[in-house]
């Protein structure tokens, strides 16, 4: 058992002709031995004695360094020193004579060598499948670690032991980050907190405060309602959410102010959760202010530092803006939800809503943001509303029958003008009053963004609700990162889909699984411009699915140019549901990297429907005598092009899909027939089978369990003489052979 003291220091100055830059270096110098202690510490307390033995060292070589005048730093320094030394020795004594391992403690750390991509686990959240990912999948979550021209690697275990600690403050080169015009026109210079605040801190007080958060000239009101809503999050619920994911941290997980000028960050990122390294230089205006998004707490930097991390990723300062389901996501890995507000429709459930806001904002299961439309600007000054702007949800409320929300701009100032607001005379009773514990006539005196509003102005003058959904709701999960070519499967697929990314879902018993589709973002057009609608059809199946509505899918997903699409499945059978979710899009113009993670809480499985190994494609035309049409025309019908297909011998039956390819004029089918069997004794499959109903342009013939010999397809048009050329796609699941008959 070993203790060492720290205590809290004050800085003092009794030389009076120590200089300010003099004195200010020796602070700094002071407070980066005071962090190397407390890491040192921390590691030690945490039985990392590999890892405090370093820090110790640095501690010691640091102090050592350090040249100042001021007798009372040059006492803590030496003191920090002692210390340090002292400790180390005693380590090495303990490594001598006990041979302690890193690997025998309870936390070991993970060696870079040995360190494995896993699928992420959680306290609260069980794995459904393998932990570890396929080489498929690492090569997806490689190729999109490049975001932004700037590489954003998976967190893993390893990255806990990040250095923090430089000779020199740390630079990083990508993190003179591209300002925005607005910015652009008052900067200065980059700053340091230190050189801006005399006792700089990551966080000040127990908790971070919702209402001190600010955005100011960066086009970011999604983001900062996203930290509002956290913030308020943890300290309402006493749960680390947002401060979780800021690097170094003190042994109480607490982030902690670096005086080397180092950060680490955790953001999800395209499917997984991501490191992002900064540095603590901030943009400083000319006017002598930050030119981001701070802290009104004297001193509190966590909010310049989150915004600085995600900005990195979105390419800059100069971001054109996403919405709070794309940012609370990044922050805390929250499930995003949509709900757009539909006033006019007559499907959308207004008061369901506000019910699902009212109850389940109050027992922490979801962060709300809300965000407004488009507003002209006679309507916006009129309402105090700003148009197409995110508003954190910090509250929602049934007092005396009335339906009330409590915003807050992110701006910190300019509030809503209409009822309920600080200004309206007419409806605040006392009542009201002393229920909700404000009163209008104080509130009135300074603006800080915050106001109550009804329901019925939110559904008149608002736009879309974002909800975020705690995982912790659910007991299982599963994800599978994947990537869909863009040569693969046609450009629109309103008539096939039996090329597109398909997944079999097997859910024991009932309860809820909710899939949540997240397209991979690796440039900031992906936001500002993005054409690639995608979404998720899930069928009632549990087999590949060739055709988009026969059957009708169970679940016909909104196409959406979002990054993220949730879709929810309800199971209310006590055995064994199986479905097909199908990866569907629009437009498709390129290669799609995507995430599909399943969130479930009932027992389930999830894997990729993979395609036949087999694959041959026979090009040919209807042309002539060739174009004899279907059955109903006996005369002619032989006459249609005929193709010979021979099934090996083999272990295990073959099966075979066929897929008929043609203009989409014409209604067309596939028919097969026996024409011999290798074994004799052999019960023929079938006598004949066919594609079913003629269709427009695509049609599928599926024949299963097909024993070794001779099998003939014929391919037709309905109707006689209609020409053109077709192409017959064969996929199996044994090598077979294919010859024309003429």
């Amino acid at each position: 058992m070993f203790i060492i003291s720290i205590n809290p220091f004050v800085i003092r100055c009794p030389v009076q002709s120590l200089n300010k830059a003099q004195q200010a270096e020796s602070v700094r110098d002071l407070e980066k031995c005071y962090f190397l202690m407390q890491q040192a510490l921390d590691a030690d307390e945490a039985n990392l004695k590999d890892l405090a033995l370093q820090l110790y060292m640095q501690a010691v070589e640091l102090a050592v360094s350090v040249k100042t005048s001021d007798p009372d730093i040059n006492t803590k320094i030496k003191g920090f020193a002692k210390q340090a030394l002292d400790r180390a020795e005693e380590i090495k004594g303990i490594k001598k004579f006990t041979s302690l391992s890193i690997n025998e403690t309870k936390r070991p750390v993970v060696s870079p060598s040995k360190a494995q991509l896993q699928r992420e686990q959680s306290v609260h959240l069980k794995v459904s499948g393998k932990q570890i990912y396929s080489e498929e999948e690492k090569e997806v979550l490689r190729q999109t670690s490049n975001i932004n021209n700037n590489c954003f690697l998976p967190f893993m275990d390893v990255d806990l032991s990040e250095k923090f600690q430089y000779a020199i403050p740390f630079e990083d080169r990508a993190s003179e980050l591209r300002l925005s015009s607005k910015q652009a026109k008052e900067f200065d210079t980059w700053v340091r907190p230190h050189e801006v605040s005399s006792d700089p801190k990551l966080i000040v007080g127990d908790h971070v405060d919702c209402f001190s958060i600010k955005q100011t000239i960066v086009s970011d009101c999604s983001f900062v309602a996203s930290l509002a809503v956290s913030a308020l999050y943890e300290k309402r619920f006493k749960k680390k959410i947002i401060t979780s994911i800021i690097y170094p941290k003190n042994k109480n997980k607490v982030p902690v102010y670096n005086p080397f000028g180092k950060y680490m960050v955790k953001l999800h990122l395209n499917g997984v959760r991501r490191k992002i390294i900064i540095d603590d230089r901030l943009p400083y205006s000319k006017y002598g202010r930050i030119l981001c998004s701070y802290s009104s707490n004297k001193n509190e930097f966590w909010v310049s530092m989150l915004e600085k991390a995600y900005m990195k990723v979105m390419g800059g300062y100069d971001f054109p803006g996403s919405n709070s389901n794309i940012d609370l996501h990044a922050l805390t890995g929250w499930i995003p939800e949509r709900c757009a507000i539909r006033n006019s429709e007559a499907d959308f459930n207004a008061e369901g809503l506000y019910e699902k806001l009212r109850t389940r904002l109050e027992c922490g299961d979801v962060l709300v943001t809300v965000a407004t439309g488009s507003l002209d600007d006679a309507e916006a000054e009129r309402t105090g509303l700003v148009a197409t702007h995110a508003y954190a949800v910090l509250d929602v409320r049934l007092v005396n029958g009335i339906q009330l929300l409590k915003l807050k701009n992110p701006w910190s100032h300019l509030r809503w003008r209409g009822n309920y607001s600080e200004l309206d005379t007419a409806h605040w009773t006392p009542s009201l009053k002393a229920q909700l514990n404000y009163d209008p006539d104080s509130a009135a005196q300074y603006d800080n963004g915050v106001f109550w509003i009804d329901y019925a102005s939110i559904l008149k003058f608002f736009d879309v609700f974002y909800l975020n959904w705690n995982p912790e709701l659910f007991q299982y999960t599963y994800c599978i990162h994947q990537k869909w070519d863009a040569g693969n499967g046609p450009v629109r697929d309103a008539y096939n889909v039996g090329e597109n990314p398909q997944f079999s879902l097997h859910v024991q018993g009932r309860g809820a699984v909710w899939l949540l589709l997240t397209r991979h973002i690796t440039q900031i057009e992906d936001f500002s411009n993005n054409k690639e609608y995608i979404t998720l059809l899930v069928y009632k199946n549990g087999q590949r699915v060739y055709y988009p509505y026969d059957p009708p899918p169970y679940i016909d997903g909104i196409r959406i140019n979002s990054p993220h699409y949730l879709c929810k499945i309800i199971t209310t059978d006590t055995n064994t549901d199986r479905f097909t979710l199908v990866v569907s899009q629009y437009e498709k113009t390129r290669t799609i990297f995507y995430t599909l993670r399943a969130y479930a809480t009932c027992p389930f499985s999830m894997s990729k429907i993979e395609p036949y190994p087999y694959k041959k494609t026979i090009r040919g035309e209807w042309s002539g005598r060739s174009a004899g049409g279907c059955e109903n025309h006996p005369s002619t019908y032989p006459n249609n092009p005929k193709f010979i297909v021979t099934i090996p011998e083999s272990r295990v039956p073959c099966n075979l899909v066929a897929e008929l390819k043609g203009p989409k004029q014409y209604q067309m089918g596939v028919d097969a027939r026996v024409e011999s069997l290798d074994d004799p004794s052999v019960t023929a499959p079938f006598l004949k089978e066919s594609s079913g109903a003629f269709r427009s342009g695509f049609v599928v013939l599926q024949l299963r369990n097909l024993p070794a010999g001779r099998y003939i397809l014929t391919v037709s048009t309905f109707y006689p003489g209609e020409q053109g050329p077709f192409f017959l796609e064969l996929k199996s699941t044994c090598e077979v052979s294919c010859e024309h008959r003429h």
